[in-house]
């Protein structure tokens, strides 16, 4: 038994041991690897590279087309405003021919009066005031007029 024992702790017998040991964890790694590689295959790969190559040759494209359905559908909404816009100009214009319509609008627009009527204006005292201010800076050097226009807008700001 002490030659067992003696052959047992031996460095041969270790290393050996140590040898098969090691050989054993290479060849289990070198199984997963395999087992790995084994996933993603040359097909896989070029299916991939496939699909990439057609996203980014796809993309501009479907840029183009949303970009120009948008445009689209902006010039048929342009279209409807501008369709809507000549239906009121030509009730305004059906509008107009009637007499009594011009007659309402010339009194209102114009203040005319019929004969026998008597027309009166009600002048804001406002409007007066401002009129007589427009008069007095109309008397003053232009430069005068530019920095009491600045002074105005500065004193609205407060």
């Amino acid at each position: 038994m002490a030659a067992k024992d003696r052959d047992r702790f031996s460095t041969a017998t270790r290393l050996r041991l140590l040898g098969e040991q090691t050989a054993a964890r290479v060849y289990r790694s070198q199984t997963r690897r395999q087992a790995r590689r084994s996933r993603l295959t040359g097909r896989a790969a070029l299916l991939a590279l496939v699909v990439c190559t057609m996203v980014v040759a796809l993309a501009y494209p479907m840029r183009q087309y949303v970009s120009q359905r948008a445009e689209i559908s902006d010039l048929e909404r342009q279209q409807k405003e501008a369709q809507e816009r000549v239906e009121q100009l030509r009730d305004l214009k059906a509008r107009w021919q009637d007499d009594a319509y011009a007659e309402q609008q010339i009194r209102l627009r114009l203040h005319y009066v019929m004969p026998g009527e008597t027309g009166y204006v009600v002048v804001d005292p406002g409007a007066a005031k401002q009129a007589h201010a427009d008069l007095v800076a109309a008397h003053r050097p232009w430069y005068a007029n530019v920095w009491d226009g600045v002074d105005k807008s500065d004193a609205s700001d407060q």
